[in-house]
């Protein structure tokens, strides 16, 4: 199986004055494609840093950092929007739907950036949110949507450029626990069409949606295990 992230000893400082404060402390870590990983840790663990370096939002100080056989560590900021737009989808917590734009349209803008033509774009846009259930849906704005419903949004838009990566950063935390459950079903379904997710949460439920679950803190890799596995062991 082949790997699309490839982290070693990657280290992340931040400045106070000149005072150099380590918050990732030498990260090791692989996930082959295809797989469903949930990234869990404490506040203050280093997981919201390994999520901007893992979406190259961020750059690490030291370490690699290959993604889908790039090495994407030592890349500028022009070279990484690249590298966003072409391999990584995000979804977010709060949605991040333009308010003025039907769900249809909110779907379409990463197409915009890719060049894409307005007949094609429309078609794509149009097709994308019926795989999420919400064809239905396509000419409504986010303020005449549920919060479920946004988010089915924001996937179909993170799905649109058929990235190499899904990366949702606490994607159900504005949900009611009835439509987590659907937006986590929604996930599994993505990666059983073969799509990589990875999943930032702080929940233990929601984690437990994913078939693999590696715990930050401290800045290290503290635990990385397979759900499968915890299944067996508490049997």
């Amino acid at each position: 199986m082949q790997e699309i992230i490839s982290l070693s000893d990657i280290r992340k400082n931040y400045y106070l004055g000149k005072e150099p404060v380590p918050v990732l402390k030498g990260i090791e870590l692989s996930i082959l494609k295809n797989e469903y990983v949930a990234l869990m840790g404490p506040s203050g663990s280093g997981k919201s840093t390994l999520m901007n370096i893992l979406g190259c939002l961020d750059s690490p100080t030291s370490g690699s950092y290959i993604l889908n056989g790039k090495n994407v560590s030592g890349m500028q900021d022009d070279e990484l929007a690249k590298v966003r737009n072409e391999e990584i989808g995000f979804v977010f917590q709060q949605f991040n739907l333009l308010p003025r734009l039907t769900a249809w349209e909110n779907v379409a803008v990463p197409l915009i950036y890719a060049g894409v033509g307005k007949k094609e774009r429309t078609e794509r846009a149009h097709e994308m949110l019926k795989q999420v259930g919400l064809g239905e849906r396509a000419h409504h704005k986010p303020n005449e949507m549920s919060g479920g419903q946004c988010q089915r949004v924001a996937i179909a838009r993170a799905l649109i450029n058929t990235p190499s990566l899904i990366l949702a950063d606490e994607p159900t935390g504005n949900l009611d626990s009835k439509t987590s459950i659907e937006i986590m079903e929604l996930f599994g379904s993505i990666q059983a069409a073969g799509n990589t997710v990875i999943l930032v949460t702080h929940e233990e439920d929601i984690a437990e949606h994913a078939k693999r679950i590696v715990r930050i803190k401290d800045g290290v890799v503290e635990r990385d295990e397979r759900t499968a596995d915890r299944v067996l062991k508490t049997q």
